[in-house]
């Protein structure tokens, strides 16, 4: 909500407070500030200027070379490109070092080769309103070099969030009344006339209690709809709002002012009677914004005996009944309506305004009459005409609060005996509590959230100063444990995750009975390991989550609907088994599954697009473990494609597979899937060796590479076990990157393939000679002859 330095302090006295000290005040009390902006001119070197010569740019058609009068004694040239000015006129002019909004400071420059020293400024460039194109024309009684700030009043704005248990708070006098108790300043009233109110009779059928306990409504004939007088205008500008015309726009000041939404009906538009009741089912009703919405039996509206609805009942007024040019007769609507009702409506319409926003936090019952008085009285200095003699209402005004006993023993208690009975009776007096026999404070209507001793106790810590409260306890030092640990290394995780461009999913522990073939835990599933929910909320909530992956693949499938491309999800969670068949019960453990799919790389027209593989996944994991040997074995998993068991070093750490083709069609993921599921403690432990940086080598390396004639059945995986058992000390890495076939046999039998090794020497001491190279990648070459039988080409 943006509330207005200017409009509050014509409640309450703000004691010269800075637009800062305001904020911290406010923030220390529970009311966050989420931003502060000034309003209007803010530089004293923006000054009237009176435009005294204007010739043409002799390098450019659209500008022109003025000499302007700034209050110097003698001229200032400014080159300027708006048309809309005369000599004679005059206008601001920002002189060099004038600090404009959005940081730009101006300075003398040459515009196409001429001298430019200034600038001729436009109503926006300093910080007003935005007005016609081109500059700011202002009145001609505007003496020279005078600052143009004084001209015009500035403002500041807070942005201010406001919790729902303060409804209070959503109004300049609401806002007014809390920091006049904190600056214990006077609040100074409304001004309100009073008014008469009679029973409403045939004028108004509240067929909807429950929704609407209170109605009032006033008929104000005679009334003529022009532009809003300017102080009205300024008070809806100056928090953002555009003014509509003078009946609109009391009703907005009104709602801005104390709270209360309100609504004008034009009372040509209106047959008969005004109904509030339930909306039909399939209804349809034409909002203000003119969408047509189709409103449910749980909707509140105003309709006429016609049955036609004027307005969704504290929510938006129709689109057929509002205020217009042609109006001359209004009937000005102030209710109290139910908030849960309100905030459902809201929801499920996606149609929010300020009004909703208010009712359905809880608007004060006992400001419905007052905010209409108020609201008859503007209307009738600004738009003329006659109102009816008393307000016609229809239902009471509900009573939300109750008297509350403070208990002193606990305040002193709570309070460290830091504040005494005398003061925080004070301060709930300033809050608007009057004091009753017994210890009773009768709540005020506007603070339905007060109903408990320990709200008082609140109230009066918040105002008094929680810093003002002394300490009981100082923090004692706890050792860093294992929880600690495993924390830091799952933070450490999700950021080399991210890094490497995944998303982090978080999904529910609960799935359904058909995703649990999805699953693909350490340890294959036996009969009874599911552990399932003995009263499940829906079927989709059925059995605790065995394994990451069904969720991920679910996330995938809503993310393809919603068309993303690129899948690349992990998730770090809980997974839960029976374990040995069910002879355990409720085994937990945590775990890492990842989900890779779709494009490798972003589409660019500098390089083709390649569809994401195992291998992929493998550099991933590589990546996440970069001190361990990582290596996929294959390894059949019921359900799945490419299996394999996913080993570090030799040790098993996960699971890898790729979707069944036939399951990727039918969750319509529009190519191959890979999922892992990992043991997140054997990553934790991997991990906690890692190297952060290493010395760069001194000498360089050579590399030899080898194309190997193989049998086809031979898997890679045996290559790496074979060079790795050779412990040649001069070869520092090999990796494969090319595999041959030709299922015709026209080329090499169909029963043989070709692959080809990269093999990289170094010694970390000196520079190799050609020799030793070659010796050392003979050894690996006779050690492949050897091991497997392999012939080189």
């Amino acid at each position: 909500m943006n509330v207005s330095l200017n409009w509050l302090s014509t409640h309450v006295d703000l004691g010269g407070k800075s637009p800062q000290e305001l904020d911290d005040l406010l923030t220390f009390a529970g009311i966050e500030v989420e931003g502060i902006e000034a309003e209007g001119v803010s530089s004293n070197q923006i000054v009237v200027a009176q435009i005294m010569e204007a010739v043409q740019h002799p390098n450019a058609d659209r500008l022109k070379v003025t000499q302007v009068d700034a209050g110097e004694g003698q001229l200032r040239q400014i080159v300027c490109g708006a048309k809309n000015y005369k000599v004679g006129d005059k206008v601001p002019c920002a002189l060099p070092g004038a600090a404009l909004p959005g940081g730009f400071t101006i300075g003398e420059t040459k515009m196409r080769g001429v001298e430019s020293k200034g600038m001729l400024c436009s109503s926006v460039e300093i910080g007003l309103p935005e007005g016609e194109d081109g500059l700011l024309i202002l009145p001609s009684d505007s003496p020279i070099g005078r600052p143009v700030k004084e001209l015009f009043e500035s403002d500041v704005l807070l942005e201010v969030e406001v919790t729902p248990n303060r409804p209070d708070l959503l109004s300049h006098h609401g806002m007014a009344r809390e920091l006049a108790t904190l600056l214990k300043q006077p609040l100074k009233p409304l001004e309100i006339p009073a008014r008469d109110t009679a029973p409403a009779g045939d004028s108004v059928k509240l067929e909807s209690v429950d929704g609407c306990p209170f109605y009032t409504v006033v008929k104000i004939d005679g009334v003529e709809i022009k532009e809003s007088p300017a102080w009205l205008q300024r008070r809806l500008e100056s928090i953002g709002l555009r003014p509509i015309n003078n009946v609109v726009d009391v009703t907005n000041f009104v709602l801005h002012e104390t709270g209360q939404p309100l609504h004008a009906f034009d009372t040509a538009k209106v047959n008969g009677a005004l109904v509030i009741r339930r909306a039909k089912d399939g209804e349809a009703f034409k909002a203000l914004d003119d969408a047509t919405y189709t409103l449910e039996g749980s909707d509140l509206v105003i309709s006429d005996e016609s049955g036609a609805a004027l307005a969704l009942g504290g929510v938006m007024g129709g689109a057929d009944s509002g205020v217009t040019e042609g109006t001359t007769s209004i009937l000005l609507e102030s209710a109290w309506f139910e908030p849960s009702g309100i905030r459902r409506t809201s929801r499920r319409t996606a149609l929010s305004s300020d009004s909703s926003y208010r009712f359905e936090r809880g608007a004060d019952p006992q400001g419905v009459l007052p905010a209409s008085a108020l609201a008859v009285k503007l209307i009738l200095e600004t738009a003329g005409g006659t109102a009816a003699a008393t307000a016609a209402v229809a239902g009471e005004a509900p009573v939300r609060v109750q008297p509350v006993t403070l208990d002193y023993a606990r305040l002193d208690q709570l309070m460290g005996s830091s504040i005494s009975h005398e003061a925080a009776d004070e301060i709930l007096t300033r809050l608007g509590l009057v004091k009753q026999d017994g210890g009773q404070w009768q709540v005020p209507s506007f603070r339905a959230d007060l109903q408990r001793h320990i709200d008082l106790v609140e109230e009066v810590a918040r105002v008094h100063g929680l810093d003002n409260v002394p300490s009981r306890f100082q923090g004692a030092f706890v050792a860093s444990s294992a929880v600690d640990a495993a924390y830091d290394a799952d933070m450490a995780l999700r950021r080399a995750l991210a890094a490497l461009g995944f998303h982090e999913s978080q999904t529910i522990k609960l799935i359904a009975d058909n995703q649990v073939a999805d699953s693909l835990p350490l340890r294959p599933l036996q009969d009874g390991d599911l552990i399932r929910v003995k009263l499940p909320l829906s079927e989709d909530h059925a059995v605790m989550r065995p394994s990451l992956v069904p969720g991920l693949v679910a996330s995938a499938a809503r993310n393809i609907r919603q068309g993303t491309k690129a899948l690349r999800l992990f998730e770090l969670g809980r997974v839960f088994r029976n374990a040995g068949g069910g002879k355990a019960k409720d085994l937990e453990s945590d775990g890492l599954g990842i989900l890779l799919a779709g494009p490798a790389v972003p589409a660019g027209w500098a390089q083709a697009e390649r569809v994401s593989d195992l291998y992929d996944l493998k550099a991933v994991v590589g990546a996440l473990v970069p001190n361990a040997h990582v290596q996929f074995v294959p390894k059949e998993r019921d359900g799945f494609a490419l299996g394999a068991d996913v080993q570090a070093d030799g040790q098993s750490i996960g699971n890898f597979a790729r979707l069944l083709p036939a399951r990727e069609r039918e969750l319509d993921l529009g190519g191959a899937v890979f999922v892992a599921e990992f043991d997140l403690a054997k990553l934790r432990k991997l991990r906690s060796g890692i190297a952060h940086a290493e010395d760069l080598p001194q000498f360089p390396a050579s590399s030899r590479d080898a194309a190997m004639d193989v049998p086809v059945t031979l898997a890679n995986l045996e290559i790496e076990k074979t060079l790795a058992k050779l412990q040649e000390p001069l070869l520092i890495s090999f990796e494969c990157f090319d595999v041959f076939r030709d299922p015709s046999g026209e080329k090499l039998p169909a029963d043989r393939k070709s692959v080809a090794y990269r093999f990289v020497y170094r010694d970390a001491a000196r520079t190799l000679k050609a020799e030793e190279v070659d010796g050392a990648h003979q050894r690996v070459l006779d050690s492949l002859v050897k091991g497997l039988g392999v012939k080189f080409r």
